[in-house]
């Protein structure tokens, strides 16, 4: 039929679930299930042994306090938080990747204890530990977040079994078990509704905090909250193959498509830091050449407060925290992000093209008006169409059938065809059948005398035995937020234009009632790849909506593929670079403000970064910076960059 779903094929980068890029600063920050206190511990013991050394070096003179006593002091004060991070950068080196910023921190902070600046050699370390345990800190919380929007799947479900409950784990329910569902209870795997209605609270999968009523036979799914009346739910699917499970690994999986700025963040920090090492190196010799009091160790120190202050730990915790913070962000308002890249991409777009029917519309469609010639049983004609239409899954399908009534399926169809932008054609009875729009009916040479260019109703031509035998007008209605989408996008700078094999008067009504800049109807899946190549040929970048599985072409040509209604398809989970779970079309700008204050957050830090360090790098490098600076310049910035990406997961959308 006309417009469906649209099944993508995979033009994009797939998971490859690959996270270690190779670059030295792909350490996990994972603080495990540590509590605060044991990660802050070797810090705190440090912080107390250097607070208790400075005293006795400055306020408490003792005579004993020198030497190598003072030495030992010291090293047991740089022990807690300096082993960890010299057991890295050796670990990094028998890698290959000599160049990491545990290598940076490592020799500065060794080579201030061979000038004999132990306090300031231990000071460094402690802030780099601090800020990396903060760091780890915000990552988890970030990757927290994400998994418990998502995953809060009890671990035990109450089945019947013998007209009795029992308890039992939930990944030891089976297919065709029946569940139990209290009210307040979460339902932990996919069924179908066993009881005659009940009603649910699908916020953890959609965003939507309004209860969502199910009625026997439906699909509930993993993850929905029972609200009221104790509910009856047969397990149709697998634990592990629920939609919660694909929505959840497709979301923690997604950090695994690195946006273009991470990328080149990563790439940059490979060529960076060797260039520094190597610039710190110069900085302490070659003014041997052309200064005339050269003092070594005063020249070593500049070089070690350089090494400090170029540490790229800003950069490569929090750009990427920035953009776990937008998926996170978009995630908990039911849009999924298949990858960080994604976030990038939708940022850019200055098209937005969608399907009318499922998108803007809410693609439930009701018969409006059946009219058949005379010479023809209207009943029969029905009866024919009802079967055939059977074999098709498009709304418009659904909506005969429930004007038809029960589907006859002793008429003996046979040599079934969908013609793709056009309908269906079956023989019966050795006589041809036509159910399509009237373009079917040019198609076959069919004549009729309806002039249906005026009706603004969806049109289901029909013809029977190489005759035109009448036609159904089916009505859809328009979602209550398109038009609120639409002026949204508009506000953005974003152009709307739909696409849509719907007769071209059905599309120009919904165009104009929302505002909609272009509309184009009467179109095949050809035509649809046509009108995207116009735009994309003006070099604008274009996102395509969809709602499931036939626009292919087009969603393969776009920028971003956006499908909508993605919790009851495993198409578009599977699909889609970005899925709106909700079939709520007001979440693509959303979705494009998520991406838009993404990137804005990520360049912010990048700037951030890179200032302070070239101010302090130059001062370093002229002798007019300590290593208290280069701390600052390192740990200080780290710290601001990451509470400047936390920022995107307290933000509002809505």
């Amino acid at each position: 039929m006309e417009e469906c779903c649209s099944t993508k094929p995979k033009k994009k980068e797939q998971h490859t679930h690959d996270h270690s890029e190779g670059d030295g600063h792909d350490h996990s920050h994972d603080t495990g299930d540590k509590t605060p206190f044991q990660m802050f511990l070797p810090a705190i013991i440090s912080f107390v042994l250097l607070l208790i050394g400075i005293a006795l070096d400055n306020y408490i003179k003792t005579e004993w306090f020198k030497g190598w006593v003072r030495l030992v002091w010291y090293l047991a004060a740089y022990a807690p938080v300096g082993l960890p991070v010299l057991k890295e950068a050796y670990e990094s080196i028998i890698k290959g990747d000599v160049f990491s910023e545990f290598f940076l921190m490592g020799i500065a902070t060794v080579g201030a204890f061979v000038i004999g600046e132990y306090p300031e050699g231990v000071a460094v370390m402690l802030f780099y530990s601090v800020g990396e345990v903060f760091q780890g800190m915000a990552v988890s919380r970030a990757k927290g977040n994400i998994k418990a929007l998502l995953d809060q799947r009890p671990d035990e479900v109450t089945i019947i079994e013998a007209s009795q409950p029992k308890t039992i784990k939930a990944k030891e329910t089976k297919i065709g078990d029946i569940i139990q569902l209290k009210p307040g209870e979460k339902l932990a795997l996919d069924g179908e509704l066993m009881t005659e209605s009940a009603s649910f609270n699908t916020a953890a999968l959609t965003g939507e905090s309004k209860p969502d009523t199910k009625t026997k036979g439906e699909a509930v799914l993993a993850g929905m909250i029972n609200m009221n009346s104790i509910a009856l739910v047969k397990v149709n699917t697998a634990y592990e193959d629920s939609k919660l499970s694909k929505i959840l690994e497709l979301v923690q999986n997604a950090t695994a498509q690195k946006a273009p700025t991470e990328l080149f963040i990563r790439k940059f920090a490979k060529v960076y830091t060797p260039i520094v090492v190597f610039l710190a190196i110069g900085i302490c010799l070659l003014p041997y050449f052309f200064v005339d009091d050269y003092q070594f160790r005063d020249w070593l120190y500049r070089a070690l407060i350089f090494l400090v202050i170029s540490c790229p730990c800003a950069l490569v915790i929090s750009i990427p925290l920035g953009y776990f913070g937008g998926i996170g962000a978009a995630s908990r308002n039911g849009i999924l992000f298949k990858g960080s890249n994604f976030l990038d991409s939708i940022a850019e777009i200055q098209n937005v093209v969608m399907d009318k029917t499922g998108t803007m519309t809410e693609g439930v469609f009701k018969v409006q008006e059946v009219s058949i010639n005379p010479e023809f049983n209207k009943d029969e004609i029905l009866k024919l169409v009802n079967v055939l239409e059977s074999k098709s899954t498009h709304p418009v399908a659904t909506a005969i059938h429930h004007y038809a009534g029960e589907i006859d399926h002793a008429i003996p169809l046979e040599n079934v065809e969908e013609i793709a932008g056009h309908g269906l054609k079956a023989s019966v009875n050795g006589k041809e059948l036509l159910v399509g729009n009237f373009k079917l009916m040019d198609k076959f040479n069919i004549s009729y005398d309806t002039n249906h260019a005026n009706i603004v109703y969806t049109l289901i031509a029909i013809a029977y035995d190489k005759k035109f035998a009448g036609y159904i007008t089916i009505a859809d209605s328009i979602k209550s937020d398109a038009k609120e989408t639409v002026d949204n996008l508009h506000r953005m700078g974003v152009k709307a234009t739909m696409l849509s094999g719907d007769k071209s008067t059905v599309v120009k009504y919904v165009a104009d009632q929302l505002g909609i800049d272009s509309a184009f109807g009467d179109l095949l899946p050809e035509d649809k790849v046509n009108k995207v190549k116009e735009i994309k040929a003006k070099n604008q970048t274009v996102a395509f909506v969809g709602d499931g599985v036939n626009d292919a072409p087009v969603v393969a040509l776009s920028d971003v593929g956006i499908a909508m209604g993605g919790l009851g398809s495993d198409a578009t989970i599977e699909t889609a670079d970005v899925v709106i779970q909700d079939d709520k079309p007001s979440k693509i700008p959303m979705a494009i403000n998520i991406g838009k204050q993404t990137k804005k957050i990520v360049w912010q830090n990048i700037v951030l970064a890179f200032a302070v360090k070239a101010v302090v790098l130059a001062l370093g490098a002229g002798g007019l910076a300590t290593m208290w600076e280069a701390v600052f310049a390192d740990v200080g910035v780290a710290m601001l960059a990451i509470l400047n990406a936390v920022r995107i997961q307290r933000m509002k959308f809505n």
